[in-house]
């Protein structure tokens, strides 16, 4: 019985592997073309509105048939660094950067192109870095329009404050020089002015009291945007002169808007990020595919002539409120008049 058991099972296993000599089916291995993978690296999110320019990004390029990885470095220049060197590890197509720094990155950018990534600089220019594009606002018209809302609405030998965003941002230099321009002809005295690293709220509150030990005199306060000009009101509310005072900020978020309706704060300016975002992620695609995207217009990084997309920023104060930030979808009627009952 052993025997014939024996022979049994050498004759199946014969049978089966003897059948697949030149007659077992061969399937030839499709090559399956991976997705476009694109790397987003955020300086932060203290800024309201980076994580709309993540959604709507990040949207626009799945619908392009892109993956999007998001890092966020929370203001970290070294962490911004190892993340972009992670994206590089993993082979994107393209990095696009938020820079924590404008001009830290340089070493990282180049060691990106070594591996043939290309890099869009998204807001903020990246210097001496020859990136693949830069696409933004018009960074001096946003410093021109704050300006100008000063200049009109000071009394002449008034007092100013300006509240800068941090030098380590190149956009805060395009800003100033754009409010600098405009400060030439004007009659305006500028009793204090700082820089607020990584763009801390909390060194405009300082700024203001800073300067009310100076003088209690205070005509107008500059923003480098709308983060920045809630603390600044809040320590004018709490000196009883908000809403007495011009305040300007940049970037239309829901607070600034509100208190613009509410008197306290005198215009923002809204850059349309959504916009902005869209097309970022439409170039990106473009720049992963090889093709062609077609950008006239440069900017100088230091060294190199970037292609550079530029965006118009507009001006918002409360006489056109409804038809740029509400009629245009940007904020809901109902939260920006939240506290003006009579108004919704």
């Amino acid at each position: 019985m052993k025997k014939l058991f024996f022979c049994f099972v050498i004759f199946f296993i014969m049978a089966l592997t003897g059948c697949s000599d030149d007659k077992t089916p061969t399937y030839e291995r499709k090559e399956v073309k991976d997705k476009i993978n694109i790397g987003l690296s955020f300086d932060s999110y203290v800024i309201e509105r980076w994580q709309r320019d993540r959604d709507v990004f990040v949207y626009t390029a799945q619908e392009l048939g892109a993956e999007v990885n998001v890092q966020n470095a929370n203001g970290d220049v070294e962490k911004q660094i190892s993340q972009i060197e992670y994206f590089i590890e993993k082979e994107m197509d393209v990095i696009v950067i938020i820079a924590v720094d404008s001009k830290a990155c340089r070493e990282v950018v180049e060691k990106a192109k070594e591996a043939d990534i290309k890099i869009v600089a998204y807001d903020r220019l990246l210097i001496t870095s020859d990136v693949d594009l830069y696409i933004s606002f018009d960074n001096e018209k946003v410093g021109t329009l704050m300006g100008e809302t000063l200049k009109a609405n000071v009394p002449e030998g008034g007092n100013i404050i300006t509240i800068f965003g941090p030098t380590t941002d190149h956009n805060v230099q395009l800003v100033e020089q754009g409010f600098r321009d405009v400060m030439k002809d004007a009659n305006l005295n500028e009793i204090y002015s700082v820089n607020a690293g990584n763009w801390l709220a909390e060194e405009a509150y300082y700024a203001v009291n800073e300067a009310l030990l100076i003088t209690p005199e205070i005509d107008g306060v500059f923003c480098g945007n709308d983060n920045l000009a809630t603390e600044a009101v809040r320590a004018l509310s709490e000196n009883r002169m908000a809403g007495s005072v011009i305040v300007t900020g940049q970037d239309a978020d829901l607070a600034a808007c509100q208190r613009i309706v509410e008197g306290t704060q005198t215009m923002t300016v809204y850059k349309p990020v959504d916009k902005l975002a869209k097309a970022a992620a439409e170039y990106a695609v473009k720049l992963a595919k090889g093709e062609s995207i077609d950008v006239k217009t440069t900017i100088n990084d230091g060294i190199w002539d970037v292609p550079y997309v530029k965006l118009e920023p507009i001006g918002v104060n409360i006489d056109n409120m409804d038809e740029v930030i509400i009629d245009g979808g940007f904020q809901n009627r109902e939260d920006v008049y939240l506290n003006v009952p009579e108004k919704k």
